[in-house]
């Protein structure tokens, strides 16, 4: 299964983003083989608005089944609810790997609804 983690760097010592939207980077990572990539999340600062659409589109480019993120706005979650694809919050804090062993060990519940408003920075 493919899992989408917001992250600051470009590794899984790297901490957690907490924004979905304008998160730094998507770590894309293979729970079966263990296998990640990064992809740049490139249009997170230049867009007024409408970063979170651009940023849900991404992950869903990416084939990911599930999003592990610190906060998730309205219109992010819509589409990725819209494309069946569990987003998970409060991971702020923590680094992409004690995320991921959370995840795996079924530590983690998906939230039904966005966790923040809109246009949250």
């Amino acid at each position: 299964m493919l899992v989408c983690i917001t992250s600051s760097g470009s590794n899984l010592d790297s901490d957690v983003d907490p924004r979905f939207g304008r998160a730094a980077n998507f770590i894309i990572y293979d729970t079966d083989s263990g296998e990640f990539n990064v992809i740049e999340n490139k249009q997170r600062m230049d867009l007024p608005q409408g970063a979170g659409i651009q940023s849900a589109t991404t992950v869903v480019d990416s084939e990911a089944k599930a999003v592990l993120t610190g906060n998730c706005g309205p219109k992010a979650f819509s589409v990725l609810n819209s494309c069946q694809i569990a987003v998970y919050v409060g991971l702020d804090g923590m680094t992409v790997r004690e995320v991921l062993d959370k995840f795996q060990a079924g530590g983690l519940e998906p939230i039904a609804d966005a966790n923040v408003e809109g246009h949250w920075v």
